[in-house]
């Protein structure tokens, strides 16, 4: 409840996505139309225009046929006459058939060409737009980025749709309904009038009906993102779900979020149905007084029968061409609901300049010296937390500067800051003397590079994921490729793939490990070589030595270049680099290593030294002395940045200015010539502590651990100006200190680097288990193989996709439906049934009525009597249009959520293979449950009862037919086959060109979802054009393929179009000769006519649905695949035996290979034993198999070969999911959920659990070091974070994640480099946490790189080479000669 009440109040303080459109314009349909439009669908109109007066035409001749059979009914004509006659004009009817299919053939292409275009038009628009926005828009998307983007594609397919066929048909409709009526007056103008006297007062009815369809279909819409997102942000997570057993709660948010999107859709399907079952009524109860006043003017001589039935025929026709727009307007609604928020999204993001516009400044070169001025801060999602307060920094020129401090403190926003993907709330940034602000995008991306902790990679090879460092990516070389390659020593991972560097790395890189996707980040920016390089975390995935001869490579290429270092790992700073240390956005110190250590407080006295001491590989040059240096000029104005003089060039006779400095030169005691040394080292290297850093210095006063974790720290004296040392000296800035040295950089930079709780509750757990359980999913029937899957084909991902026939698709719905809707389903076709049953009836008393015109007697009563027959007929077939278009529409609802729900919950429990396959990635999956679902629904809902319809419709018919008069009717069945083979024909073509257009268009889909949802890595290596012309070539080849789709699809729609005006013609001239034989009555044959035309009639509306119908099929084939997946058959449920302890677990032989990483066996025939209640530490290089063993344990994957065993008890006989409860995991990359902060920490369990509870949450947190952050935030614990929620660090999801893991109190805890992405004062925080669970008699394994973690394990597991290559304590393994630990920690 608390997070529907966060979300609620998160809308109404930030802006929606989707902009709010209640009443959207019809002409929202055509704002993606631009001048080349005009030509499709002009010739569109045009020939919808034509093919709509088909219908006119063929009603007069109608009425002329019909008059020559009443006339050889009342003896006028002969029968030789009378076959005379109807020949002539049957011919009509023939030409009228080729007129008429090749005009339905070039509307119906045209239409679709038209879609296309629009949809092409919106994809184009959109891709462009997004691209130019700052990254404030992307912060405040509520919903946030993926579930946007899902939307988008979802409401750009809904514009295509409405805007193809359907509108066409709607135009075309109109028209025929239009010319009917024309048709109409023209003939017998008082007849119509008195006709159509209800028509005003039905379209009143129709209208106050259909306003309550639009707020409906928002609200949808709005439902169905919310869906979106929850599906998204679980498959994001699937690791996380799968191992806190949250698959069910996963499956149960979900369905509740699609049960209130059916909510919604239902008030539509009732809305919708009425105006169907309105119309059907208001067109029969026409005949009521229409054929009473017909009698009336054919007695008294003012009109013929053939006129009279000309233009009832006519107005018969315009109402059920009117009818039949019905259908299509849910369509045409949700397209023009589409294309006016998809314009109103566009509308929206044009609103305000991005910043990628501003600035047109391109220096010549890039020397990189930047100056950071009093610069403030706050991410537009945190509008609260200020990231940057009144911060300066200065980083010289052809330097390596080091960025410190705690989880939240502000390092990355400097960085994000520099890349311009924000702009300062106040402050200045310039880099050689230039405003940023001034500076051209593309130029300052193109001589910056920013390499992030979580590196993003894109699914291509390689070479290409290399080769996009630089600009010109198709020039580059593979010998450029393979020298950035050896900077990250990535050498002998490539060469043991089968491809080498052309081998696709996957989705977001899957088939790498997260060390090898951060090397490769840092081979791309070794090729980019831009003259300033900022690394934010960049390392923090790889092991110690790893690490370091990465950073001896770092340090070696970047001699003499602009280098920003953003890291909490003190052991990366040499003493002679320079350090900036933040805290809350403040920076608290500043100045070199070895000057830090000397001071009196600060992380870098109490580090002492490093943890790892790195092997120096080259020596740095001693500092020059005093009297060598340049002389240094510096201000009184107590470390004013603005007021500070800057010596930039690199010639050591001249000095020049900042241009705005204003220098004041302070003889003797700043003069360097004259300074005493104690003078210098206090004035240079004096260590530098804010006024803001009062108290504990970092994570203190920043997470809330307790105190016994911190050491707190004295604060030092203040002067006047707020900024004070410890002896009240003014404090002196970087470039205050570094004057008259760094000038110099070329020749002093040729040095590379330094030397080197309680027990788990079952029965609580078990609750939460049972209550998932518990929740109706209406899944009961719907286990693996009760769906019907040989048309679907196994699961492979191999050959081409098949469609499945639409019989086999809707023998599912039976068995996905509940007791309690299979009497709506029963009742839908019952009610379809008697609709079917309305025709043929209404048929023979229509054939009655006719009949009144030619009788010498009771003319009118016997009209009277036959009209009241039709109101009745009327009244019975609106009651049974409505319940049988609503009770389909409701079952259709309820068959999809229920696959929906199916869907998700067979998703989220295939094993974790299955989701590195390139066709099972998240956007694809979500795309099928929410767009594809929402086609599906159509198949029950619009065309199965239609068909069903049909099928009676015409049984009835024949059957009556052939009873009245079997020769004629043999006759008209003579041209089914005819009829028949065309449109199957045609569906087959349209069914296959549908497919292609749909593989196209979801390829286009996915290129847009790889590009906005890796926005940040795009923009850093300026991507944009390079993806903007792969995007343009999707969306143009789905184009083409729309193209070719629309050619053949018009062309056989019109070929099956025309075959039923030939089969007319057919029959009105056999009906002649079996009228002039004299072997049936005239009045026999008429029925026979009105049966037939009538069922035909009705069988023909099916070939406009077939585009839509083959559109489903394709759609529910994909959504099927999903609901048919294996079910509780993976090794996760092979077991059955569920532990009450975890016992001792034992690897024995046991050997793994990631099916998607082509890198050969991580795990070895590795032997390895770990005993209960202790505390284990796996150390080893990147890749050699430490997170495997993890994810062995926790059951993520099988072993390849060997066994896993728990007290004995090998895995595959376990119960995974109660094993899992025993066990918690800190992972590395820690996943936050949409939700409250409290939910993401209570997660998945049980609402009633004791640890479930607020209080137990927030002691959690406090552990976790988290809580005083969360208690500053304005909603505290109920603030909403994840995508679209207030945003945070790494080091603050990463203590999220730990507190979700401690609250379960777990019998074994594992930490997955749980510090990686924690400063020191945090990490020693979990230090205290693991000696914690220790005296608890908690077992933990720990994945670490840390010396210090491992300080506090019992015991370490040095592995190499997927196997163990040394075992023992801390002490004796780092004390070992030539022992592997001792290597890894660069003391071999």
């Amino acid at each position: 409840m608390e997070a529907d009440t966060e979300r609620q109040n998160d809308h109404e303080r930030r802006g929606s996505e989707t902009p709010h459109t209640s009443k959207p314009r019809w002409w929202s349909l055509f704002a993606f139309t631009t001048r080349p439009h005009l030509l499709p669908l002009i010739l569109g109109l045009i020939l919808s225009v034509l093919s709509g007066v088909v219908s006119p035409v063929q009603s007069y001749l109608l009425g002329k046929v019909f008059d020559c059979f009443t006339k050889f009914g009342a003896g006028k004509y002969a029968g030789s006459e009378l076959i005379g006659q109807v020949s002539k004009y049957t011919l009509g009817v023939t030409g009228l058939g080729v007129a008429s299919g090749l005009l339905h053939a070039g509307y119906f292409a045209f239409w679709l060409i038209f879609g296309e275009l629009q949809a092409k038009c919106a994809r184009d628009s959109l891709f462009d737009g997004m691209l130019e926005k700052d990254m404030e828009w992307y912060d405040m998307r509520k919903d946030g980025i993926e579930a946007l983007i899902q939307r988008l594609q979802t409401q750009i397919r809904e514009l295509q749709m409405g805007t193809s066929q359907p509108f066409g048909f709607a135009l075309q409709s109109i028209v025929t309904a239009l010319s009917c009526l024309g048709l109409a007056f023209y003939t017998a103008w008082d007849l119509t009038l008195i006709t159509i006297a209800t028509v005003p007062f039905a379209a009143v009815v129709l209208g106050l009906i259909s306003s309550r369809m639009q707020p409906s279909i928002d609200a949808q819409a709005k439902e169905l993102n919310n869906a979106a997102k929850l599906a998204n942000n679980a498959l994001q997570a699937i690791d996380v779900v799968k191992c806190f057993n949250g698959q069910d709660f996963e499956t149960w948010q979900y369905a509740k979020a699609v049960k209130r999107a059916a909510k919604k859709y239902l008030i539509q399907a009732k809305a919708n149905a009425l105006q169907i079952g309105f119309v059907r009524f208001i067109t029969l109860s026409m005949f009521v007084q229409g054929f009473w006043y017909g009698s009336h003017i054919v007695i008294t001589g003012k009109k013929q029968p053939g006129q009279v039935l000309t233009a009832f025929w006519s107005c018969l026709s315009a109402l059920q061409a009117a009818e039949q727009i019905l259908p299509q307007i849910l369509v045409l609604e949700k397209g023009r609901a589409a294309g006016a928020t998809l314009k109103a999204v566009l509308t929206q993001m044009g609103k305000r300049r991005p910043a990628i516009a501003t600035g047109d400044l391109t220096p010549e070169f890039c020397e990189g010296d930047i100056e950071v001025r009093n610069i403030s801060f706050r991410y537009p999602s945190r509008p609260d937390q200020p990231a940057l307060k009144h911060a300066s920094f200065f980083f010289p020129a052809g330097e390596t500067t080091f960025v410190i401090g705690s989880s939240g403190s502000g390092k990355s926003t400097l960085g994000n800051l520099l890349m311009r993907f924000y702009e300062p709330a106040s402050g200045e940034i310039s880099i050689d003397g230039h405003a940023l602000q001034d500076i051209d995008v593309a130029w300052l991306r193109n001589n910056i590079t920013l390499v992030q902790q979580q590196s993003v990679l894109f699914n291509e090879t390689i070479f290409k994921n290399i080769a996009f460092g630089r600009r010109e990516w198709n020039k580059v070389t593979r010998e450029e490729v393979k020298r950035s390659i050896d900077t990250a020593f990535l050498q002998t991972t490539i060469s043991e793939l089968p491809k080498g560097l052309d081998t696709i790395v996957g989705t977001g890189g899957n088939a790498m490990s997260g060390g090898q996707r951060q090397r490769l980040a840092i081979a791309r920016a070794s090729l980019r070589d831009t003259p300033v390089l900022i690394l934010d975390e960049a390392t923090s995935a790889l092991d110690h030595i790893s690490k370091g001869m990465v950073m001896d490579a770092i340090r070696k290429w970047r001699r003499g270049k602009t280098t920003i270092i953003i890291t909490h790992d003190l052991s990366q700073i040499a003493d002679d680099e320079f350090a900036y240390i933040l805290d809350k956005g403040v920076i608290v110190q500043e100045g070199y290593r070895y000057a830090l250590e000397k001071g009196k407080s600060g992380p870098l006295v109490s580090s002492r030294r490093p943890s790892i001491n790195f092997p120096t590989t080259t020596k740095r040059l001693p500092r020059l002395p005093e009297e060598v240096r340049k002389p240094s000029v510096v201000s009184m104005s107590s470390g004013s940045r603005d007021s500070t003089i800057s010596v930039c060039s690199h010639d050591s006779l001249d000095i020049q200015y900042h241009p705005r400095a204003q220098s004041v030169f302070v003889p003797g005691m700043f003069s360097l010539a004259k300074e005493s040394p104690e003078m210098n080292r206090r004035s240079y290297f004096e260590p530098f502590v804010s006024p803001a850093a009062t108290g504990a210095f970092a994570m203190h006063r920043m997470s809330g651990v307790p105190d016994i974790f911190t050491r707190p720290l004295n604060p030092s004296p203040q002067s006047g100006d707020g900024r004070a040392g410890s002896h009240g000296w003014p404090l002196l800035s970087r470039r205050e200190q570094d004057l008259g040295d760094w000038s110099l950089i070329n020749e002093l930079h040729k040095f590379a680097h330094k030397p080197n709780g309680g027990s788990v509750e079952r029965e609580a757990v078990q609750a939460s288990r049972r209550r998932s359980e518990a929740i109706p999913l209406k899944t009961t029937k719907t286990e693996a193989g009760d769906l019907p899957t040989q048309a679907l084909g196994p699961d492979t991902g191999e050959g081409p996709f098949r469609i499945a026939p639409i019989n086999r698709i809707l023998r599912t719905i039976w068995p996905t439906l509940t007791w309690k809707d299979r009497p709506l389903l029963i009742g839908g076709f019952f009610f379809a049934g008697v609709h079917a049953a309305a025709t043929p009836t209404f048929s023979f008393v229509f054939a009655k009525l006719l009949a009144t015109f030619f009788q010498p007697t009771n003319r009118e009563r016997e009209a009277l009597k036959w009209s009241l027959s039709v109101l009745a007929i009327g009244v019975g077939d609106a009651i049974a249009c409505f319940f049988m278009h609503y009770l389909l529409e409701a079952c259709g609802q309820v068959w999809v959520d229920s696959l929906r729900v199916e869907s998700m919950k067979r998703i989220i429990d295939q094993p974790r293979t299955w989701f590195d396959r390139d066709k099972n990635s998240v956007s694809k999956l979500t795309e099928c449950l929410d767009r594809n679902a929402e086609e599906m629904r159509n198949l029950l809902g619009r065309f199965a009862g239609f068909m069903f319809v049909v099928v009676i419709m015409l049984v009835l018919a024949i059957i009556w037919s052939l009873v009245v008069c079997w020769k004629l009717t043999l006759v008209g069945l003579a041209s089914a086959p005819f009829i028949y083979g065309v449109t199957r024909l045609y569906q087959a073509v349209s069914g296959k060109w549908e497919g292609r257009s749909n593989d196209a268009g979801t390829a286009a889909a996915s290129i847009f979802t790889e590009t906005f949802g890796n926005i940040r890595t795009v923009r850093a290596l300026t991507l944009e054009g390079y993806l903007h012309e792969k995007y343009l070539r999707a969306t143009q080849k789905a184009f083409e393929v729309g193209l070719r789709r629309s050619a053949y699809s018009g062309t056989f729609y019109g070929i099956s179009d025309s075959g039923v005006l030939f089969a007319t013609a057919l029959i009105f001239y056999y009906g002649s000769i079996v009228a002039a034989s004299r072997a049936f009555t005239v009045q026999n044959i008429i029925t026979v006519f009105s049966m037939l035309l009538f069922s035909i009639a009705n069988a023909n509306a099916i070939l406009a649905f077939i585009p839509q119908i083959n559109s489903s099929c394709a759609t529910a084939t994909r959504l099927l695949r999903l609901a048919n997946l294996p079910h509780k058959s993976s090794h996760e449920h092979a077991g059955h035996v569920r532990l009450p302890a975890l016992g001792t677990i034992s690897f024995n032989g046991v050997s793994f290979t990631y099916p998607s990483r082509p890198l050969g066996p991580v795990l070895n025939s590795i032997n390895l034993k770990l005993e209960p209640h202790t505390s284990i530490a796996l150390v080893g290089a990147s890749g050699s198999g430490k997170s495997t063993i993890a994810s062995l344990i926790l059951g993520l994957y099988p072993p390849t070969s060997g066994t896993l065993t728990f007290d004995s008890l090998a895995i595959s006989a376990l119960h995974v999911p109660s094993l899992r409860t025993l066990i918690a995991i800190i992972p590395q990359t820690p996943q936050i959920f949409a939700t409250t902060i409290a939910l993401n920490i209570a997660y998945a369990m049980p609402e009633r659990s004791t640890l479930a509870s607020r209080a137990a949450i927030e002691k959690a947190a406090e552990v976790a070091g988290i809580h005083t952050f969360i208690t500053s935030l304005p909603r505290g614990y109920n603030t909403l974070i994840g995508e679209g929620g207030t945003g945070l660090s790494g080091g603050q999801a990463q203590r999220i994640a730990i507190a979700r893991a401690v609250a379960r109190q777990p019998k074994l805890m594992i930490l997955d480099e749980a510090t990686s992405a924690l400063d020191g004062e945090s990490a020693r925080g979990i230090r205290e946490l693991v000696r914690r669970l220790r005296q608890q008699g908690v077992g933990v394994l720990m994945v670490t790189h840390d010396r210090e973690m491992m300080r506090v394990c019992e015991e370490i597991v040095v592995l190499k080479d997927g196997r163990v290559a040394e075992r023992g304590g801390f002490d004796g393994l780092v004390q070992r000669r030539g022992g592997e630990l001792r290597r890894l920690l660069g003391e071999g």
